[in-house]
């Protein structure tokens, strides 16, 4: 038996648990889920190196799931344009049921190893494509057949598993296994197995969007500045950045549009916005390396 379908022993009185008790079983077992991550740093860490080229090359994050693990996906996508300014077509999610089962489970769908692969096809997978196929069993049908099909096409493939030598982290050219072992209420994988896999997802795609330059420092500079909450958000980085007022930092992001690695790089440099953005463009978006460049460019 699977370990994350294995009964706890710890909690097998779990329905007879006073309220506080009950919390406590649910919070302290979740703490096995950074655990579970933290010892699979090496191979996180490997996946990350293998897709920067990859996604420099002009390749895509594509996301491949079922349940809880195909959600977690698709929550990982979409927050990637509004952060990161990373394109959505260069995000894309396939959810098994499609994308209705996001909101009302589609039984019976991740058991479809042949739909998995038409619908990995279906976005054209290239060798410059990362694609994550995301398993708390590591045997789900539908994500193996996208498993061969994104092999086929020569795309880096990362499978995400809860469960050790699983078929999904076994088959993949780079297999995490997040070791979160029994839930606290038996094959629950929307707790800690789900956690962890959010833990992962979120750890690599945000380092990834680092090595992209999408960072400065810590400072969130390639954000859509899309609401009043943002905009003021980006008034702030800026500020924090450079050092000049408020009403410096909101006069130069209104001449890039709200763009904060621009506001940055022409006030360090002593630029025109035009300017910034000419030279963040010859550096790859590279806010330190615009910064070094020739301040009369």
């Amino acid at each position: 038996m699977l370990k994350t379908e294995t009964p706890s022993v710890r909690h097998a009185q779990l329905d007879q648990y006073a309220d506080a008790d009950l919390v406590g079983a649910f919070v302290d077992d979740q703490l096995q889920a950074v655990q579970a991550v933290r010892q699979a740093a090496p191979q996180i860490a490997a996946a990350i190196a293998a897709a920067v080229p990859r996604l420099q090359a002009g390749g895509r994050l594509l996301y491949v799931g079922a349940g809880t693990s195909g959600r977690l996906g698709v929550l990982d996508s979409v927050e990637l344009y509004p952060t990161f300014s990373w394109p959505h077509e260069r995000a894309v999610a396939l959810l098994a049921g499609g994308a209705g089962a996001m909101f009302q489970a589609v039984e019976g769908a991740e058991d479809d190893a042949a739909q998995g692969t038409a619908d990995l096809n279906a976005v054209h997978p290239t060798a410059d494509d990362v694609v994550f196929l995301l398993a708390a069993s590591g045997g789900t049908p539908y994500v193996l057949g996208a498993l061969a099909a994104a092999r086929d096409a020569g795309a880096l493939t990362i499978g995400i598993a809860n469960n050790r030598d699983a078929p999904v982290a076994l088959q993949a050219e780079i297999g995490i296994t997040l070791d979160t072992g029994e839930e606290v209420i038996s094959g629950s994988t929307r707790l800690k197995a789900g956690t962890s896999q959010k833990i992962a997802l979120n750890t690599i795609s945000s380092a990834l969007m680092v090595r992209l330059h999408k960072v400065y420092g810590n400072l969130m500079v390639d954000l859509q500045a899309t609401n009043a909450k943002l905009v003021q958000r980006a008034v702030r980085l800026t500020m924090h950045a450079t050092g000049v007022d408020e009403a410096t930092a909101r006069a130069t992001l209104e001449q890039c549009r709200h763009h904060v690695k621009v506001a940055i790089v022409a006030l360090l440099n002593g630029q025109t916005t035009e300017q910034a953005a000419a030279v963040l463009a010859q550096t790859g978006g590279s806010v330190r390396a615009a910064l070094k460049s020739d301040r009369t460019t």
